[in-house]
C-alpha cells in the first residue's frame, strides 16, 4: 500500500502561524508558543476540508495534534479507513 505524503499541505498551513520558524516532524506545536486555544479547531477544519476526512471526537486526543507527525498518522489512518472499518448498521441489504 503506498501513502500520500501531506505533509507539504500541512507545512504549508502551519506556516500561517509559524512564520519563518523552522518546525520540526517530532517538535511539540503547542510548546513553541507560536499558537493560541483557537488554533486547534482551525488546524481540525483544515484537515477535514483539505483531505476529505472527518475528524471525529474520539480522535480530539492531544497526541494526534501536538508535532506534525502526530497529524500525518492521523491524517494517514484516517484516509486510509475502509468501509468495512466503519460501524456496520442492522437490516436488510438491498
Amino acid at each position: 500500500m503506498t501513502t500520500a505524503n501531506h505533509k507539504p499541505q500541512l507545512l504549508a498551513f502551519l506556516a500561517q502561524f509559524f512564520g519563518q520558524y523552522q518546525l520540526s516532524e517530532d517538535e511539540d506545536i503547542f510548546a513553541t508558543g507560536f499558537v493560541n486555544s483557537l488554533f486547534i479547531m482551525q488546524l481540525v477544519l483544515f484537515i477535514e476540508g483539505e483531505f476529505g476526512i472527518t475528524v471525529e471526537d474520539d480522535d480530539l486526543e492531544i497526541e494526534n495534534f501536538n508535532t506534525v507527525r502526530a497529524i500525518e498518522s492521523l491524517i494517514t489512518r484516517k484516509s486510509t479507513s475502509s468501509p468495512t472499518d466503519l460501524p456496520q448498521k442492522g437490516g436488510v441489504e438491498i
